[in-house]
């Protein structure tokens, strides 16, 4: 398993160019370590910080959506397994469950209590009639 790596590695990883992660450790926006040859070493835990960093700073804002469909509610029961994760969620008199993986529920940080907007997106609609 890697735990570090070369500067021109770590470079590549994250593609930008050595300049730029030599300015990023100059600044204080990487942590670095020297070999006793005095080569530059990043740890593999800092290239995936990184990593992590840029991907949520690369996803767009939402701009506007459609109000149609849109839930507001409070989120009720959070159950997570290894992978997937349930969010049951009252709006109002309805009970929305959604089933997402477990890391979104860890990203967003959901927790019984907190508002919640169920956005629902129906590709099939099935029809029932009462008795």
């Amino acid at each position: 398993m890697v735990t570090e790596y070369r500067i021109g590695e770590a470079a590549n990883l994250l593609g930008v160019r050595v300049e730029t992660l030599r300015r990023w450790e100059r600044e204080g926006k990487i942590e670095s370590s020297r070999t006793a040859g005095g080569q530059r070493r990043v740890s593999a835990s800092e290239v995936a910080r990184l990593l992590a960093e840029r991907r949520r700073a690369d996803m767009p804002e939402i701009g506007g959506q459609s109000v149609r469909n849109h839930f507001p509610g409070v989120v009720v029961a959070v159950r997570k397994d290894e992978v997937a994760a349930t969010v049951e969620i009252m709006a109002g008199p309805h009970r929305i469950l959604s089933l997402l993986t477990r890391e979104a529920v860890d990203e967003l940080g959901l927790e019984p209590g907190m508002p919640a907007i169920a956005a629902v997106k129906a590709t099939n609609v099935s029809v029932e009639l009462p008795r």
